[in-house]
């Protein structure tokens, strides 16, 4: 053999080991190259946040003025997580007194669901008070990176699962990330206070698009302290205890993706002033003080408890020995929230606002199955990502000692699209020319009559994926897999007993609402991605055929 065949043998060789090697370790490989790829630099110093200052004396005095609201939104929190339900987190060993005082001295909408189950679609509807079918804002705002990455590591880290669906052509119709959100044409909750000469405030996630016509400030924030990164601490802080959730895809493209940032009023990019639960916080309470002399909103959008799992060490130490690992970090996740509501209470005690300010708090959506936690939904079926009960149904609370009883529980539903109306309804805010699908609940809050609602029916979709309930009936289909579902919520609150080859005329009126409800539905852009979810079984359990699965568009 001549010298230069076994030169070209050897590169051969070397050629198709390196290919076994890189097929092999793709997954880290593509992980690597999320972690390592080039991004704008955050500065290591936080800087001063300088609220704006309200006049040094109120006008009128503070029960004379129009109420301030502030909006609280917990990010994938478990309806089980809230210790007023019943339950509360790691079997109740860490309650949530004050969330729990929240619901005790106000109205606790036990029936309250959310606009979607899943982040962004959730937020644009509180937002709003409009369906994705009045907006076309129907699925969350990702780079098409993140869809291939997702699609491509989720059949190496989950083999057990039916395959996703990445629809490359989508993709190509979808507009960079840049420009998707919410169009800056809709009117949000800020922009319809500022009419009525309100400050607006927002802290924390957002979500809703990050160009300068989309971002809170161009929808009518006058301030925006805001996440520009996923990660609560860094991951190598002494004071941060982190819970990697190796089985989630998606929970090992945050790690690999996400930095500590924050930005403030568009600045450049800035390193948090401490574990992001807590800073918010402390700024929102800094806002109330500079806010007390003039009717404000205030919108602190947390990102507890979604992954990255991090707790502050200390709050870690303080929930005790809690197993497995992840739910003591969970658990501790938990705490700084109830912790934060509680301030933000004390704070309005301290300055004498706390009788004409509404407080509402809520969660985007049902707490997350791929975290491996199985209770915290308990005792609904379902997770975010699937429109079963467990996806949707939220805490919903609201106090206003001024305007609503204390001690009230409202069985009948109510979802996030009725917050709208319901704060123009006690500001006395003017509604935009244009359809508002909500309704308002005060009357209902403060006992004045039922809500009042067309066809008694709530709507939710996802690309292929519609549910509706109409007074005790529930109704999903799954047009992806040609499967319906029907309960009768009444009889059935947990979803276990599929009427729809029983009660076919229900299952067909039902479905005649859904039809009627997207019939003129036009979207922004096209999910791109099929993503299969277990009803049952969470992300730590291996899917076995025959379990009963969804595919969540995105």
């Amino acid at each position: 053999m001549k010298k230069w065949q076994k030169i070209v043998g050897v590169v051969l060789v070397l050629a198709v080991v390196a290919a076994a090697l890189a097929y092999t370790f793709r997954t880290d490989l593509i992980l690597w190259g999320v972690k390592n790829r080039d991004l704008p630099a955050i500065a290591a110093e936080t800087p001063e946040i300088n609220w704006e200052q309200g006049p040094e004396e109120a006008v009128q005095p503070a029960g004379e003025r129009p109420p301030n609201v502030i909006l609280i939104l917990a990010d994938d929190l478990g309806i089980n997580d809230i210790s007023t339900f019943g339950g509360g987190v790691a079997g109740g060993l860490v309650p949530t007194p004050n969330i729990d005082r929240l619901a005790a001295e106000g109205v606790n909408f036990t029936n309250g669901y959310a606009g979607n189950a899943t982040c962004s679609p959730s937020r644009a509807m509180l937002m709003t008070g409009r369906y994705a079918t009045s907006t076309g804002f129907e699925f969350t705002p990702t780079p098409a990176s993140m869809g291939r990455v997702v699609s491509s590591v989720s059949g190496d880290i989950r083999p057990d699962l039916p395959s996703g669906v990445f629809n490359s052509e989508a993709a190509d119709l979808r507009p960079p990330y840049e420009d998707q959100g919410l169009p800056s044409e809709e009117v949000t909750v800020a922009e319809m206070l500022a009419g009525k000469g309100y400050h607006n405030i927002h802290i924390g996630k957002w979500h809703l698009g990050v160009s300068e016509e989309m971002d809170a400030l161009g929808q009518g924030f006058d301030e925006s302290l805001n996440m520009s990164e996923g990660l609560y601490l860094p991951e190598d802080s002494p004071d941060v205890v982190n819970a990697k959730v190796e089985f989630d895809p998606i929970d090992r493209f945050l790690w690999a993706s996400q930095r500590f940032a924050g930005s403030f009023n568009r600045s450049e990019l800035f390193a948090p002033g401490g574990y992001l639960t807590d800073w918010w916080t402390d700024e929102a309470v800094e806002a109330i003080e500079a806010n007390k002399n003039r009717p404000f909103f205030m919108y602190v959008g947390h990102w507890a408890p979604h992954t990255p799992l991090q707790a502050t060490r200390e709050d870690y130490e303080a929930v005790g020995d809690i197993k497995p690992h992840r739910l003591r970090v969970y658990a501790a996740m938990i705490r700084a929230l109830d912790r934060s509501v509680g301030q933000i209470l004390d704070k309005l005690e301290e300055e004498g606002l706390a009788d004409n300010t509404v407080v509402i708090f809520s969660s985007d959506n049902g707490g997350a199955g791929y975290i491996g936690l199985p209770e915290v939904n308990a005792p609904y079926r379902g997770w975010k990502l699937t429109l079963f009960e467990g996806g949707v149904r939220v805490p919903y609370m609201m106090r206003w000692p001024a305007g609503i009883p204390a001690g009230q529980t409202i069985e009948q539903p109510v979802t996030h699209i009725d917050i709208f109306r319901t704060i123009a309804s006690m500001t006395g805010a003017q509604l935009p020319d244009r359809k508002i699908d909500g309704v308002d609940l005060l009357p209902v809050a403060s006992g004045r009559g039922p809500i009042e609602r067309a066809d008694d029916a709530i709507y939710w979709q996802s690309g292929t994926y519609w549910a509706v309930r109409a007074g005790d009936w529930k109704f999903q289909i799954d047009q992806h897999q040609n499967k319906s579902w029907l309960f009768n919520l009444a009889d059935d609150p947990t979803e276990q007993v599929n009427l729809v080859e029983r009660e076919p005329e229900m299952a067909a009126r039902l479905l005649g609402l859904l039809n009627e409800h997207h019939k003129d539905r036009e979207l922004l852009y096209p999910s791109t991605t099929l993503m299969p979810a277990m009803i049952d079984k969470t992300l730590a359990d291996q899917y076995e055929e025959g379990d009963e699965l969804i595919y969540w568009p995105n």
